[in-house]
Protein backbone atom coordinates (compact mmCIF):
# COMPACT_ATOMS: atom_id res chain seq x y z
CA UNK A 1 0.00 0.00 0.00
CA UNK A 2 2.87 2.41 0.81
CA UNK A 3 4.47 1.80 -2.60
CA UNK A 4 1.11 2.35 -4.27
CA UNK A 5 0.46 5.67 -2.51
CA UNK A 6 4.05 6.78 -3.12
CA UNK A 7 3.74 6.02 -6.84
CA UNK A 8 0.46 7.92 -7.09
CA UNK A 9 2.11 10.94 -5.47
CA UNK A 10 5.17 10.79 -7.79
CA UNK A 11 3.13 10.54 -10.99
CA UNK A 12 0.70 13.25 -9.84
CA UNK A 13 3.52 15.61 -8.84
CA UNK A 14 5.37 15.01 -12.12
CA UNK A 15 2.26 15.63 -14.23
CA UNK A 16 1.39 18.75 -12.23
CA UNK A 17 4.89 20.16 -12.71
CA UNK A 18 4.77 19.58 -16.46
CA UNK A 19 1.31 21.16 -16.79
CA UNK A 20 2.25 24.17 -14.67
CA UNK A 21 5.58 24.65 -16.44
CA UNK A 22 4.10 24.92 -19.94
CA UNK A 23 2.41 28.33 -19.47
CA UNK A 24 5.44 29.56 -17.51
CA UNK A 25 7.71 28.55 -20.38
CA UNK A 26 5.34 30.24 -22.81
CA UNK A 27 5.63 33.53 -20.90
CA UNK A 28 9.42 33.29 -20.84
CA UNK A 29 9.46 32.53 -24.57
CA UNK A 30 7.50 35.74 -25.32
CA UNK A 31 10.33 37.85 -23.91
CA UNK A 32 13.21 35.66 -25.15
CA UNK A 33 14.14 37.57 -28.29
CA UNK A 34 17.50 35.93 -29.07
CA UNK A 35 17.38 33.43 -31.98
CA UNK A 36 18.85 30.64 -29.83
CA UNK A 37 16.31 31.26 -27.03
CA UNK A 38 18.76 30.86 -24.15
CA UNK A 39 16.37 31.78 -21.31
CA UNK A 40 13.64 29.46 -22.58
CA UNK A 41 16.13 26.62 -22.89
CA UNK A 42 17.50 27.18 -19.39
CA UNK A 43 14.03 27.14 -17.85
CA UNK A 44 13.08 24.01 -19.77
CA UNK A 45 16.19 22.20 -18.43
CA UNK A 46 15.29 23.50 -14.97
CA UNK A 47 12.05 21.54 -15.25
CA UNK A 48 14.14 18.39 -15.67
CA UNK A 49 16.05 19.12 -12.49
CA UNK A 50 12.84 19.77 -10.54
CA UNK A 51 11.20 16.59 -11.87
CA UNK A 52 14.22 14.56 -10.77
CA UNK A 53 13.68 15.78 -7.20
CA UNK A 54 10.14 14.41 -6.95
CA UNK A 55 11.20 11.04 -8.35
CA UNK A 56 12.83 8.37 -6.16
CA UNK A 57 16.32 8.95 -7.51
CA UNK A 58 19.65 9.81 -5.90
CA UNK A 59 21.69 11.54 -8.59
CA UNK A 60 25.48 11.45 -8.27
CA UNK A 61 27.40 13.74 -10.62
CA UNK A 62 31.16 13.52 -11.07
CA UNK A 63 33.62 15.11 -13.50
CA UNK A 64 32.21 18.63 -13.30
CA UNK A 65 35.79 19.90 -13.56
CA UNK A 66 35.83 18.64 -17.17
CA UNK A 67 33.23 21.24 -18.23
CA UNK A 68 34.33 24.71 -19.32
CA UNK A 69 31.21 26.98 -19.18
CA UNK A 70 32.74 29.26 -21.81
CA UNK A 71 33.21 26.40 -24.29
CA UNK A 72 30.65 25.02 -26.74
CA UNK A 73 30.45 21.23 -27.16
CA UNK A 74 28.83 18.44 -29.08
CA UNK A 75 27.64 16.43 -26.06
CA UNK A 76 27.14 12.68 -26.53
CA UNK A 77 25.78 10.22 -23.99
CA UNK A 78 24.70 6.61 -23.71
CA UNK A 79 20.94 6.19 -23.36
CA UNK A 80 19.24 3.84 -20.87
CA UNK A 81 15.81 5.38 -20.28
CA UNK A 82 13.79 8.59 -20.34
CA UNK A 83 15.23 9.30 -16.88
CA UNK A 84 18.47 10.25 -18.69
CA UNK A 85 16.89 13.52 -19.81
CA UNK A 86 16.27 15.12 -16.36
CA UNK A 87 19.61 13.73 -15.17
CA UNK A 88 21.61 15.32 -18.00
CA UNK A 89 19.60 18.53 -17.50
CA UNK A 90 21.77 19.07 -14.41
CA UNK A 91 24.60 20.21 -16.73
CA UNK A 92 25.05 23.96 -16.32
CA UNK A 93 25.46 24.71 -20.02
CA UNK A 94 23.26 26.37 -22.64
CA UNK A 95 22.13 23.41 -24.73
CA UNK A 96 19.75 22.33 -27.46
CA UNK A 97 18.80 18.69 -27.76
CA UNK A 98 18.61 16.58 -30.91
CA UNK A 99 15.32 14.80 -30.18
CA UNK A 100 13.20 12.16 -31.90
CA UNK A 101 10.42 13.67 -34.01
CA UNK A 102 7.81 11.52 -32.20
CA UNK A 103 8.32 13.44 -28.95
CA UNK A 104 7.41 16.71 -30.67
CA UNK A 105 3.96 15.24 -31.36
CA UNK A 106 3.19 14.74 -27.66
CA UNK A 107 0.82 17.31 -26.14
CA UNK A 108 2.46 19.76 -23.69
CA UNK A 109 5.93 18.15 -23.86
CA UNK A 110 6.08 18.66 -27.63
CA UNK A 111 4.99 22.28 -27.22
CA UNK A 112 7.76 22.91 -24.71
CA UNK A 113 10.35 21.25 -26.95
CA UNK A 114 9.39 23.66 -29.72
CA UNK A 115 9.39 26.69 -27.42
CA UNK A 116 12.88 25.79 -26.14
CA UNK A 117 14.15 25.51 -29.72
CA UNK A 118 15.19 21.85 -29.50
CA UNK A 119 15.85 20.06 -32.79
CA UNK A 120 13.45 17.46 -34.19
CA UNK A 121 15.03 14.59 -36.15
CA UNK A 122 13.51 11.68 -38.05
CA UNK A 123 16.44 9.37 -38.77
CA UNK A 124 14.41 7.39 -41.30
CA UNK A 125 14.18 10.52 -43.48
CA UNK A 126 17.57 11.57 -44.90
CA UNK A 127 16.32 15.02 -45.88
CA UNK A 128 14.95 15.62 -42.39
CA UNK A 129 18.19 14.36 -40.79
CA UNK A 130 20.26 16.73 -42.95
CA UNK A 131 17.96 19.64 -42.04
CA UNK A 132 18.32 18.79 -38.34
CA UNK A 133 22.11 18.77 -38.63
CA UNK A 134 22.04 22.20 -40.28
CA UNK A 135 20.01 23.51 -37.35
CA UNK A 136 22.62 22.05 -34.98
CA UNK A 137 25.33 23.84 -36.96
CA UNK A 138 23.51 27.16 -36.48
CA UNK A 139 23.28 26.58 -32.73
CA UNK A 140 26.95 25.68 -32.40
CA UNK A 141 27.94 28.80 -34.32
CA UNK A 142 25.71 30.82 -31.97
CA UNK A 143 27.75 29.38 -29.08
CA UNK A 144 25.13 26.91 -27.87
CA UNK A 145 26.06 23.28 -27.19
CA UNK A 146 24.12 20.39 -28.73
CA UNK A 147 23.14 17.21 -26.85
CA UNK A 148 22.83 13.92 -28.78
CA UNK A 149 22.12 10.28 -27.97
CA UNK A 150 24.19 8.66 -30.76
CA UNK A 151 22.73 5.20 -30.07
CA UNK A 152 19.51 6.52 -31.60
CA UNK A 153 17.38 4.48 -29.18
CA UNK A 154 17.30 3.42 -25.55
CA UNK A 155 19.32 0.37 -24.61
CA UNK A 156 17.04 -2.38 -23.30
CA UNK A 157 19.73 -4.33 -21.44
CA UNK A 158 22.10 -1.58 -20.28
CA UNK A 159 24.71 -2.38 -22.93
CA UNK A 160 25.85 0.46 -25.20
CA UNK A 161 24.41 0.14 -28.70
CA UNK A 162 26.38 1.08 -31.85
CA UNK A 163 26.75 4.84 -32.34
CA UNK A 164 25.52 6.87 -35.28
CA UNK A 165 28.18 8.85 -37.10
CA UNK A 166 26.28 12.15 -37.43
CA UNK A 167 27.29 13.90 -34.17
CA UNK A 168 30.96 13.14 -34.83
CA UNK A 169 30.84 14.48 -38.37
CA UNK A 170 29.15 17.56 -36.94
CA UNK A 171 31.90 18.08 -34.36
CA UNK A 172 34.66 17.67 -36.95
CA UNK A 173 33.06 19.99 -39.50
CA UNK A 174 32.50 22.71 -36.91
CA UNK A 175 35.78 22.03 -35.04
CA UNK A 176 33.92 21.75 -31.73
CA UNK A 177 35.16 19.38 -29.00
CA UNK A 178 33.07 16.39 -28.00
CA UNK A 179 31.96 16.10 -24.38
CA UNK A 180 31.21 12.43 -23.58
CA UNK A 181 28.77 11.59 -20.78
CA UNK A 182 28.13 8.28 -19.06
CA UNK A 183 24.78 7.60 -17.41
CA UNK A 184 24.40 4.52 -15.22
CA UNK A 185 21.43 3.36 -13.16
CA UNK A 186 18.68 5.12 -15.09
CA UNK A 187 17.60 1.94 -16.85
CA UNK A 188 15.83 0.74 -13.71
CA UNK A 189 14.84 4.20 -12.46
CA UNK A 190 11.46 4.22 -14.19
CA UNK A 191 8.85 1.45 -13.85
CA UNK A 192 8.67 -1.03 -16.72
CA UNK A 193 5.36 -2.75 -17.58
CA UNK A 194 3.90 -1.11 -14.47
CA UNK A 195 3.25 2.36 -13.07
CA UNK A 196 4.40 1.50 -9.54
CA UNK A 197 7.83 2.77 -8.49
CA UNK A 198 10.24 0.54 -6.66
CA UNK A 199 12.80 1.63 -4.05
CA UNK A 200 14.98 4.72 -4.40
CA UNK A 201 17.54 4.31 -7.20
CA UNK A 202 21.07 5.64 -7.51
CA UNK A 203 21.81 7.23 -10.87
CA UNK A 204 25.35 8.24 -11.81
CA UNK A 205 26.23 10.92 -14.32
CA UNK A 206 29.93 10.87 -15.15
CA UNK A 207 31.32 13.73 -17.27
CA UNK A 208 34.43 12.58 -19.13
CA UNK A 209 37.26 14.75 -20.40
CA UNK A 210 36.42 16.56 -23.65
CA UNK A 211 37.75 15.03 -26.86
CA UNK A 212 39.47 17.45 -29.20
CA UNK A 213 38.68 17.08 -32.91
CA UNK A 214 41.68 19.12 -34.00
CA UNK A 215 43.44 17.34 -36.85
CA UNK A 216 40.53 14.99 -37.56
CA UNK A 217 38.90 14.90 -41.00
CA UNK A 218 35.33 13.95 -41.86
CA UNK A 219 36.61 10.71 -43.42
CA UNK A 220 37.96 9.79 -40.00
CA UNK A 221 34.57 10.31 -38.30
CA UNK A 222 33.95 6.52 -37.94
CA UNK A 223 37.24 6.13 -36.06
CA UNK A 224 36.41 9.09 -33.81
CA UNK A 225 32.93 7.66 -33.21
CA UNK A 226 34.34 4.28 -32.20
CA UNK A 227 37.01 5.85 -29.97
CA UNK A 228 34.48 7.96 -28.05
CA UNK A 229 32.07 5.05 -27.74
CA UNK A 230 34.85 2.89 -26.31
CA UNK A 231 35.64 5.53 -23.70
CA UNK A 232 32.00 5.59 -22.65
CA UNK A 233 31.82 1.77 -22.52
CA UNK A 234 35.02 1.55 -20.46
CA UNK A 235 33.76 4.14 -17.96
CA UNK A 236 30.41 2.37 -17.74
CA UNK A 237 32.20 -0.84 -16.79
CA UNK A 238 34.25 1.04 -14.18
CA UNK A 239 31.07 2.45 -12.65
CA UNK A 240 29.70 -1.08 -12.48
CA UNK A 241 32.88 -2.34 -10.87
CA UNK A 242 33.58 -4.77 -13.70
CA UNK A 243 37.17 -5.66 -14.65
CA UNK A 244 36.99 -5.87 -18.43
CA UNK A 245 40.39 -7.56 -18.75
CA UNK A 246 39.24 -10.27 -16.33
CA UNK A 247 35.95 -10.54 -18.20
CA UNK A 248 37.72 -11.18 -21.52
CA UNK A 249 39.98 -13.85 -20.03
CA UNK A 250 37.22 -15.63 -18.11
Amino acid sequence: MIRLLRSVWIWTATAALVLLWAPLLGMIRLFDREPRRPRTGRWFRRLGRVVSRVNPWRIHISGRENVDPSQVYVIVSNHQSMADVPVIAHLKLDTKWLTKAELFRFPVVGWMLRMAGDVSVDRSDRHNSAKAMLQCVRYLRAHCSVVCFPEGARSRDGQVLPFNEGPFQLAIREQVPILPLVVEGSGTALPTHSWIFGPTRDIHLRILEPVSVEGWTVKQAPALRDSVRQRIVDELYRLRGIDRAREHTA
